[in-house]
């Protein structure tokens, strides 16, 4: 069963006091809950599977289905038992993005979850009437190998597939009985028309797929309810509402404190992003260096990733064995060394491919913390290209708010962000910031980021932005040396 705003006689039904949250991440599954007046997290109402990708060669990287989803239904088992399930008003779901699997004729799995890190696709030679320009800028994407224009070709080439949906559709399924998508979700497969909120028909054309092989799209204010299978399982969750998942990016961006035009939201996990919610409505023509997805039905977030950053900490913490997980010897903009972050190589439309990361200037007297420092103010001056982008596109200077798990991690890279930007920065309190935001999409929230404020450092700003030009240099040097 299913209802919308206007089932409900135009507004959207009153959540009871708390939220129930599940984060579809690639490296675990989680479920937890949240107060529905600010979307806070209840202590110790946090269960977690962890999840291990499956990588092999030829560029795959998958998660098992069925593992995934058992792991997350196991997480409400470990709510229930410790009562937290009671009093639940409604359901949200935040979602990794780009995600697809190969369905047969009867809606089962062909093959596991091809997850965004997956590098298996097919080249597309369209010819010189396709203009890329265009379907970027109608669809927010590339013909790149993240998204299903190039993903459904290769697995039609692989296999004879009657459908497709993304992991977040397929959960939905497993828990209401309905294989339906979000415009959001939508967005992040690259076929979708981000203006009119459907799918796009060159996009599908170019994939060779039909609008009903691919979940339907349903409005942001749908809700589903619970199968009865769940609702025997868990009966505190009988009738409560299940909202349409929100794509991760977007959710984080929410749940950070960045959800209007005058606020660029950084995020720093595995990989980065720096961001901006703005109205889908007369939105900015997108330049082609940024993507654009969906929010909900009425908003959009535009913005630029980026594939090093807490996955760069931890691999080079590791590989030095450093003490510390912080340079603190170091002052902010004063290493001699250059490190360019392309360890995991470059997000499109650039096309530096992993393998290409590169330290500059080297010398017998630096250390494991010069070489970590110089890679964090790398992967802040990355980020700071887009945030100036973004600040370009927006005709003004956005205020910053940072979150996410590299942030929490590490007060040096706080400090170093700021004095990049140069600008102020808000630290954001909330370590939940995706099912935060999932939460604040649903039920209409705003939280305030409700962390420190950090000031920038006249001297750290100074000694960054004398840098900065051999930074340009050298990483176009190293951007050239990739293709060789």
């Amino acid at each position: 069963m299913t209802t919308t705003d206007d089932d409900r006689g135009g507004g959207v039904a009153q959540p009871g006091p708390r939220v129930l949250a599940l984060d579809l991440g690639t490296s675990s599954a989680r479920a937890l809950v949240l107060s529905a007046e600010d979307a806070a997290p209840v202590p110790g109402a946090l269960a977690r599977y962890k999840i291990s990708p499956t990588y092999a060669t030829g560029g795959s990287a998958t998660l098992d289905l069925h593992e995934y989803v058992e792991g997350l239904l196991g997480c409400l088992d470990e709510l229930q038992q410790n009562g937290h399930l009671d009093d639940i008003g409604a359901i949200v779901v935040s979602s990794q993005w780009h995600s697809i699997v190969a369905l047969d004729s009867r809606g089962a799995p062909q093959t596991p979850v091809i997850t965004w890190a997956d590098t298996r696709s097919v080249d597309l030679d369209l010819g010189s009437s396709f203009d890329e320009h265009a379907f970027h800028a109608r669809t927010g994407s590339w013909l790149h190998r993240l998204y299903w224009t190039r993903r459904i070709p290769w697995l039609l080439s692989e296999g004879s597939p009657a459908g497709f949906a993304g992991l977040p559709d397929l959960v939905l399924e497993r828990l209401t009985g309905e294989r339906v998508t979000s415009v959001s979700i939508a967005s992040g497969t690259g076929t979708l028309d981000l203006a009119r909120g459907v799918y796009d028909e060159e996009a599908l054309e170019i994939a060779g797929a039909k609008t009903e092989l691919l979940p339907a799209i349903v409005p942001s204010g749908w809700t589903g309810s619970l199968s009865a299978e769940f609702g025997r399982r868990w009966p505190g969750l009988v009738g409560v509402p299940v909202h349409p998942p929100t794509g991760d990016g977007a959710a984080s961006n929410v749940g950070t404190g960045g959800y209007d035009e005058t606020t660029a939201a950084v995020t720093v996990g595995t990989s980065a992003a720096v961001r901006v919610v703005h109205p889908i409505g007369d939105a900015p023509e997108l330049p082609w260096e940024l993507w654009r997805y969906r929010v909900d039905d009425e908003r959009a977030v535009t913005g630029m990733a980026f594939s090093a950053a807490g996955n760069l900490h931890a691999w080079l913490t590791g590989v030095l064995q450093l003490a510390s997980e912080e340079p603190t010897t170091v002052e902010i903009g004063s290493s001699r060394v250059i490190a360019i972050p392309f360890q995991a190589g470059t997000r499109p439309p650039a096309t530096v491919p992993s393998g290409s990361g590169v330290y500059f200037g080297l010398s017998f007297d630096d250390t494991g913390e010069d070489l970590l420092a110089a890679s964090l103010q790398g992967a802040s001056l990355e980020i700071d290209l887009g945030l100036r982008m973004l600040d370009t596109l927006f005709g003004r200077e956005l205020s910053v708010v940072l979150g996410g798990g590299g942030i929490d991690a590490s007060a040096w890279w706080r400090r170093c962000l700021t004095a990049t930007f140069a600008r102020p920065t808000t630290v954001c309190a909330e370590a939940e910031v995706g099912a935060r935001g999932a939460a604040a999409v649903a039920l209409g929230l705003c939280p305030a980021p409700g962390g420190e404020h950090l000031e920038p450092v006249d001297a750290e700003v100074a000694r960054v932005a004398d840098l900065r030009p051999r930074y340009a240099a050298l990483r176009e040097l190293a951007a050239q040396a990739s293709t060789i």
